[in-house]
């Protein structure tokens, strides 16, 4: 199972791809804004994510995370100026989870769950497979479970924002950011997968050649 989530892993985010691009330059926000102030914050927040998409561009490796990272970063910074407070550099994130949240729900209640979306974006998998009655039960509960998740974050990370704390709500959203997504990805992989097993439905190859029950199921990947 674990060299399968390893697998899994690389798919979702590619072996080029950095995380550091997108978690940086917020740390390095969080660090100099507490030490030098909030103009110097934003100027070298958005100097790393620029240094990093210079980077990657260098070495030919995937741009993705690193314009993901410098459009977080400016957009946080022109939030932050807008609102003339350093707790504003951290309200994208804020938002994100809030709409995130809201998304999850929509699309279940659409009978079109998110967490679908998601798969098929990443997989290439035929998206009326997502819809067969076998097997969309599986991606409406795990996308339930992300609806869950992201209002949690919103309203913890809400309730920081109003608490005033910069520094509270900067190492809030670290940790909720990656480390809590890797550990939700996970448990949607190993939930997915297990209920795709126990709704016996087709597999994305048996769908795709019209097979007729009973099938062998989707026995990885979700």
């Amino acid at each position: 199972m674990i060299r399968e989530l390893q697998d899994e892993f690389k798919i979702v985010a590619g072996r080029n791809n950095r995380i550091s691009d997108v978690v940086i330059p917020p740390l390095i926000f969080l660090i100099v804004n507490r030490f030098v102030g909030q103009p110097w914050a934003i100027g070298t927040s958005l100097f790393s994510a620029l240094i990093f998409l210079i980077y990657r561009l260098m070495r030919g490796q995937s741009l993705w995370y690193a314009l993901g990272g410098l459009t977080s970063a400016g957009l946080a910074a022109g939030l932050s100026l807008l609102t003339d407070s350093p707790g504003g550099y951290f309200l994208p994130g804020l938002i994100s989870s809030g709409s995130t949240s809201g998304l999850a729900i929509l699309s279940n209640l659409a009978q079109r769950p998110l967490v679908a979306w998601t798969s098929h974006l990443t997989r290439g998998w035929p998206i009326h497979w997502y819809w067969h009655e076998r097997i969309r039960p599986a991606y409406s509960e795990v996308t339930w479970g992300w609806a869950l998740f992201f209002a949690a974050r919103f309203y913890i990370q809400w309730q920081t924002y109003l608490g005033g704390s910069v520094l509270a709500l900067g190492i809030i959203q670290l940790l909720s950011g990656w480390p809590a997504l890797i550990a939700l990805l996970t448990l949607s992989y190993i939930y997915g997968t297990w209920r795709l097993r126990n709704l016996r439905g087709p597999s994305v190859d048996e769908f795709e050649a019209g097979s007729n029950p009973p099938w062998d199921g989707q026995q990885r990947g979700f």
